[in-house]
């Protein structure tokens, strides 16, 4: 019989061991603990086949069917487990905990490696995953209106040494409705609450953790709702910088992108621009004149982020007259000195 770990124990030998997850490729997509290797037991195709088999007729059935599929890729289900393995090993899981890790860790062991599987499976991951959102963090949250540089100041203040989550890179997003320009596709739901996970996981929780001022959204993807609250009552650093150093920061930004690209991101707020804002917007796009485009959308912006944060109680400023991210960084890091 396979030793099997809970999560905490499963999570800790990851480390070290290679995971494998033998859900089907949907289930994968949709979820998975990040760095895992999926060696699906069934496809999609076949997955659903022996879930109806299962409804309809039984167990006994189910289970014969799924021997009819599993066999002829057994001898691969052995060599890429053996690729994957370090120094024997693997951990595998599925979704429950049950028949799919279980008949996949059997396989294994009898072919000479050590498969360990994870107590309640893919499930358990996903409870505990929820639940440390909810553990307590000492987080502080940078703001400032759009063009404001915070992603650069949030990296300036990791390369000094601070603990930093980048959640717009987690999420492919920047949070406008430009955001999607030049990123890769954006994760589910699930999967970012995974990513997002292993960072903290990764971050010493005795420190201070910086992360970005953000909406409940960035683009498709949800933070999650415990942490998001705790972001919310965090300490806040805002930054202020002149509006035409923002605009010349979005030029440089998206100034790149295709007049089509940048105009399919301004008609994604147009009923926010309103109708004239948004052919004006338009207008400019067709003249080449981008910084009427972003002198147009940031005054959009600027309003809808001053109505986001009045409900911030602790909020330092920290002025600036010209766009320097590590003068920032600097400033940041010497009023909090001041504070503490």
């Amino acid at each position: 019989m396979s030793l099997s770990l809970a999560i905490q124990d499963f999570l800790q030998a990851s480390a070290e061991i290679p995971v494998i997850d033998v859900r089907s490729p949907g289930e994968f997509l949709r979820g998975h603990i990040p760095g895992a290797h999926n060696i699906p037991l069934f496809n999609n195709e076949e997955r659903a086949l022996v879930g109806t088999k299962y409804k309809q007729v039984g167990k006994e059935e189910a289970v014969l069917l799924g021997l009819e599929i599993v066999g002829p890729k057994m001898a691969s289900f052995v060599r890429e487990a053996k690729a994957i393995s370090k120094n024997g090993k693997v951990l595998v899981h599925c979704w429950r905990g049950g028949m799919r890790s279980g008949s996949f860790a059997w396989l294994l062991n009898t072919s000479g490696l050590q498969a360990i599987t994870l107590k309640q499976g893919y499930k358990a991951y996903r409870r505990h995953v929820l639940k440390s959102f909810a553990s307590p963090y000492t987080l502080i949250v940078l703001g400032g209106e759009t063009g404001s540089g915070k992603t650069e100041i949030l990296a300036s203040l990791k390369e000094r040494g601070e603990q930093v989550i980048d959640l717009e890179a987690l999420a492919h997003h920047k949070g406008s409705a430009f955001g999607a320009l030049g990123q890769q596709p954006q994760p589910g739901v699930e999967e970012f609450e995974n990513i997002l996970y292993t960072e903290l996981r990764g971050m010493d929780t005795n420190r201070r953790i910086w992360v970005e001022d953000e909406s409940k959204s960035i683009g498709r993807v949800f933070i999650p709702p415990d942490f998001w609250q705790q972001m919310k009552q965090a300490m806040m650093f805002r930054i202020a910088l002149p509006k035409e150093a923002r605009v010349e920061r979005l030029l440089k930004e998206y100034g790149c992108f295709s007049t089509t690209d940048l105009e399919a991101s301004v008609l994604r707020i147009q009923k926010r621009l309103g109708g004239l804002a948004t052919r004006q917007c338009q207008d400019a796009l067709k003249a080449g004149d981008l910084k009427t485009v972003a002198e147009i959308t940031l005054t959009y912006y600027d309003k809808a982020y001053t109505h986001h944060k009045e409900d911030i109680a602790s909020c330092q400023r920290i002025l600036l007259d010209k766009d320097n991210p590590q003068e920032a960084a600097s400033l940041i890091l010497e009023q909090m000195k001041t504070s503490s």
